[in-house]
């Protein structure tokens, strides 16, 4: 027993993966030492953008091993090929028994090795088949205890259920010090990598990647891809700023408002909660007059992203009221906020920082929570704050 006065603390040594995107998403880079879970649909990218990662830091100089388990090595190699990649320095071992790649990775000395996948690997302690949730518990433990012992950085792939989670014992995610989740549709060249669990940086942080030719590109300025691609929005249409860990982003939210023929209007949204859509309807009703109960509602995220946030609740409702009323929102105008049942606006976190992320995209004019204006003006920024829904209304156009 020691006191916690007394520990002495070490500083996590960092290195670059080689991807700027991925090295955000860890935290600012890879820890010695640290077991990185990465999650993901069939064929999204897993394999892909850690052969571009190990390859990388084979060439920089570090001592990687690559253990595949599904894919044969002659798989790898022509993928390599593929993309164009010369793997001159990257070594390969193809073996599903946890013992075996411990006692051929401890005398090479790796400093960041990649099982691919978590679901082949088996322990010959245990008598079950490989991916049973003893044997994924029992390997992901002793690779565990292999790279807090030897200081090697190891990335795990994770098999995903029909639901999008990690296939196995949810002890699999205790167990890790980083969970990371590739999202994005299969036929869509864009893709997100979230972390939902860092012991070693923020959580909920975001990189964005496009799929080339040549593997898996770091996208620098992901607000370009979620903006639209059209010169003049169109009626429903207005950008907000929400917020992904610690980077702003600039998303269109759309809104089609139209006349309802059966007996109950739908409301459908696409990347926004579906109950929150109904509730900010009802508060639009109720403390700005505006009834839209006979109409159907869709309300979309363009480009695939998930807003999770409450500060999108502004820009659905002025999404919404435009297309009702069939009248174009300026396109220099952002907004964001959060609006409660009392109709009252309420400000989100990081406003100023919002803000500033928008002049840079050229926007000049905002409607924000009235708690959410700057302190001193921000240059080229016409800020409007409100303090109630029906103000919302009044300063739309």
């Amino acid at each position: 027993v020691q006191l916690l006065s007394e520990v002495k603390k070490e500083t996590y040594a960092r290195f670059t993966t080689g991807l700027n995107e991925l090295d955000r998403v860890l935290g600012g880079g890879l820890v010695h030492g640290s077991v990185v879970l990465i999650g993901g649909d069939p064929g999204i990218g897993k394999s892909t953008i850690l052969l571009q990662t190990m390859i990388h830091l084979s060439e920089t100089g570090q001592n990687v091993l690559y253990v595949t388990g599904e894919e044969s090595p002659s798989q790898i190699a022509l993928r390599a090929e593929r993309l164009q990649l010369k793997g001159d320095k990257l070594q390969l071992l193809s073996e599903t028994s946890v013992e075996k790649i411990l006692h051929t990775a401890e005398p090479l000395k790796a400093d960041v090795m990649v099982v691919d996948s978590i679901q082949t690997i088996f322990t010959e302690n245990l008598t079950s088949a490989p991916g049973n949730v003893a044997q994924l518990r029992e390997s992901a433990a002793l690779l565990t205890r292999f790279a807090k012992r030897t200081g090697t950085s190891i990335f795990l792939v994770g098999h995903v259920t029909k639901d999008g989670s990690i296939a196995g014992p949810r002890v699999l995610e205790h167990m890790v010090d980083a969970v990371l989740y590739f999202e994005g549709e299969v036929d869509s060249r864009f893709r997100i990598m979230r972390s939902y669990k860092n012991r070693f940086g923020p959580v909920n942080e975001i990189g964005v990647f496009a799929m080339t030719d040549l593997g898996l590109r770091p996208i620098n300025n992901p607000s370009a891809i979620f903006l639209s691609r059209f010169d003049e929005l169109g009626a429903g249409s207005v950008i907000m700023v929400t917020r992904e860990g610690t980077r702003p982003l600039l998303i269109e939210i759309q809104a089609l408002v139209d006349e309802s023929f059966g007996g109950h209007p739908r409301r459908v949204t696409l990347g926004i909660e579906q109950n929150r859509l109904t509730m900010l309807l009802a508060v639009l009703h109720r403390h700005a007059g505006i009834a839209m109960s006979d109409q159907d509602v869709y309300v979309n995220a363009v480009g695939g992203v998930k807003v999770t946030e409450t500060a999108s609740d502004l820009a659905v409702i002025a999404a919404a009221y435009s297309s009702f009323k069939n009248k174009v929102l300026p396109s220099d105008l952002i907004v964001f906020g959060e609006i409660g049942l009392s109709g009252e606006v309420r400000p989100v976190p990081h406003g100023e920082e919002r803000l500033k992320e928008a002049v840079k995209h050229g926007f000049k004019r905002a409607i924000v929570p009235k708690a959410n204006l700057p302190k001193k003006p921000i240059a080229g920024m016409e800020a409007i704050g409100v303090a109630q829904i029906s103000e919302v209304i009044d300063n739309l156009f």
